[in-house]
């Protein structure tokens, strides 16, 4: 081969290195995208008129800025936890301005406080980016990205990239037993609720696997009888509210059998399920096996079990927020979040199907 060429295309080849990694673009780097809800949002609704916000303090009470940043959490959240997991940087709100340029190639957070699979979940809410939206900024995001990198680079991104999804909770929290006798009760017994928001849920994958996910986790809901909020509200005696539990348990078991449908449809493990039941258990029934002194109270609130109302300024806060498994009404603490996400990385069978998120790692950097 002429000499010539070989240096020619040496120096090409460099310069197209240069520019990727100039974005931030490097074989090794993965891109992650999170949607869904309050669980998993980290500031879009800073940018929103919504009621459901995390932007005062003490939230972020334990944040590395010890600001409030719109997690609803002390500090970190599980998309955080999981960035630090697969050694990259935390996703930007989608909706940040600071989310520009090379940032963009770390991934982006859609997720929205307040939404469920089902529109009319969070109406309370007013403003929030309800599932279809967060998937049609998706879209938006990869036209932006296309512009940097080019279609091409810009399809292998996404198809290369983690992806987290976690809806559900407030379809029940948040709208069939929002109020008694709500319109979704009226209209369904709770089996025929599940079932329908289930196959909801199934066209929201569908449509990610359209938009070219190909590695998605799915969290199934956590204990939703067993937060503060419900203990505050339909508990008499401290015990996990039982339809709310039912709930969760006629949901999660559909939840992975519709995920193994569709995976065998696409004939790929696309939809890997995450068990959040079984995770926030194990330290709800026994939170001193792991360092909690209660799974019941709330760090911040008011009323019985810190449970009533949002976290503010007025709220009782606890000092340690390492010793309670639940920051607010609803959402665990930091360190429950590293509970769960060490059980995403590394739990067996119990915790993750097919496969937990190391397995994930290792495969796909093989292929």
């Amino acid at each position: 081969m002429d000499s010539s060429f070989g240096v020619v295309s040496s120096i090409v080849l460099g310069a197209l290195v240069i520019t990727l990694s100039s974005f931030g673009f490097q074989a090794e780097a993965r891109a992650f995208f999170v949607f869904g809800d309050s669980l998993v949002d980290n500031g879009n609704n800073n940018y929103l008129a919504t009621t459901a916000r995390a932007d005062n303090y003490p939230y972020g009470i334990d944040y590395p800025t010890h600001r409030p940043t719109g997690r609803f959490s002390n500090g970190l959240n599980i998309p955080d936890l999981i960035s630090e997991a697969i050694g990259s940087e935390p996703t930007l709100p989608y909706l940040s301005p600071e989310l520009t340029g090379e940032g963009l190639l770390v991934g982006a957070n859609f997720a929205s406080a307040g939404i469920g699979v089902l529109n009319d979940t969070g109406i309370q809410f007013l403003n929030i980016i309800r599932i279809y939206k967060q998937l049609e900024y998706f879209q938006q995001y990869q036209t932006r990205v296309s512009a940097l990198i080019g279609a091409e680079q810009t399809e292998r991104l996404v198809n290369e990239a983690l992806i987290l999804i976690t809806l559900g909770g407030n379809d029940f929290v948040n709208n069939y037993y929002l109020v008694p006798f709500s319109a979704r009760s009226r209209q369904y017994s709770l089996p025929d609720y599940v079932v329908y928001v289930i196959s909801e849920y199934q066209k929201v994958l569908a449509r990610l696997y359209e938009l070219g996910a190909r590695r998605v986790l799915v969290t199934g809901t956590g204990p939703l009888g067993c937060v503060p909020a419900e203990l505050a509200m339909r508990s008499p005696n401290g015990q996990c509210a039982v339809e709310l539990q039912r709930a969760a348990g006629l949901f999660n078991p559909q939840l992975v059998q519709m995920i193994n449908r569709l995976n065998s449809d696409i004939g790929s493990d696309v939809f890997v399920a995450a068990n959040a039941f079984e995770m926030h258990m194990d330290f709800i029934s026994n939170p001193q096996a792991y360092g909690f002194v209660t799974s019941k109270v709330a760090c911040c609130g008011q009323g019985p079990y810190n449970g009533l109302g949002l976290c503010t300024i007025a709220s009782n806060l606890c000092p340690n927020r390492d010793i309670y498994a639940f920051w607010d009404a609803f959402h665990p603490s930091e360190r429950a979040n590293r509970i769960i996400v060490r059980n995403i990385l590394e739990g067996d069978s119990k915790y993750m199907h097919p496969m937990n998120l190391s397995t994930i790692m290792a495969l796909d950097s093989r292929t």
